[in-house]
């Protein structure tokens, strides 16, 4: 897969997308970064810590958040997207589920689109068709799709989760996406209970049966301060496990905010499973 000007390999290697929150309110890290200045600083930092992909988001999503409209985020991040473009050679991702904001990101210049509803959001909110899909197509960029619903009635947890991105497989074909273009990311911590998230990350090579390579995205969330009883700046350990284990199921990239570490984590992880 090629993302921006680089290639990634699908099988027996993890890349870090490195996480920029542009945002007041985000769980982690809102406000740090909101100052263009200090944003750059961020994104040279993680860069030199091994970053493969950097991860631009304008709204938070973390429970309760407050929705933005398209214009609002659009002014949150494609100055930033531009100015990292300027600086940086990175592959940009767009953490965003408005076609509205894909669009303005995908003119700035960014390299793939991250969407946390999976291409669902426009029919689950109006009457419209698959606008985000479309969009994507159009611009024959990658996307990384993840797994979400507005409820947790599961009837068979690792089964429904199969279907429930089979259905977003099937709008990105609808679409006219490229499957050789898609990232599926299994969603930890949307829809879905603390036992749920557990389940999820200890089942993931099922969800590889898809055909798609895969995307984790733990880092510092709250099935991880549960378990370890432990505030959200606390919860590097706990991530590093969660990639460890991504790892070792196959993930092709973690999205983290604490690069170097996860870097490293990987390192090891990978030594150890190609050495014979």
């Amino acid at each position: 897969m090629k993302i921006g000007n680089r290639e990634f390999c699908e099988h027996g290697k993890t890349y870090i997308m490195g996480i920029l929150n542009v945002t007041p309110d985000s769980f982690s890290d809102g406000g740090n970064w909101n100052c263009q200045d200090q944003a750059l600083y961020h994104v040279e930092k993680m860069q030199k810590d091994g970053m493969d992909i950097l991860d631009v988001g304008g709204e938070s999503t973390r429970p309760e958040y407050t929705k933005l409209s398209v214009e609002e985020e659009i002014e949150r991040v494609l100055p930033v997207i531009r100015a990292v473009k300027s600086r940086f050679d990175i592959p940009i991702s767009l953490d965003t589920y408005k076609a509205g904001v894909a669009k303005a990101g995908i003119e700035a210049g960014i390299d793939m689109v991250n969407d946390i509803w999976g291409l669902k959001y426009d029919t689950i909110t109006s009457e419209k068709e698959n606008t985000m899909g479309e969009l994507i197509a159009r611009s024959g960029l990658p996307c990384c799709l993840m797994h979400n619903r507005t409820n947790k009635d599961y009837q068979s947890f690792m089964q429904d989760v199969a279907a429930d991105l089979s259905e977003t497989l099937y709008l990105a074909e609808k679409a006219g996406i490229s499957s050789n273009q898609i990232i599926l990311d299994p969603g930890v911590g949307f829809a879905k209970s603390y036992e749920q998230n557990l389940q999820i990350m200890n089942n993931l090579e099922q969800l590889r049966v898809l055909g798609c390579p895969l995307l984790l995205g733990t880092s510092r969330k709250s099935v991880i301060g549960l378990t370890l009883d432990l505030p959200v700046d606390q919860r590097v350990e706990g991530t590093l496990a969660t990639t460890v284990i991504g790892v070792m199921k196959g993930c092709s990239f973690v999205r983290v905010h604490d690069v170097r570490e996860n870097a490293l984590a990987i390192r090891m992880a990978e030594a150890i499973l190609s050495s014979y």
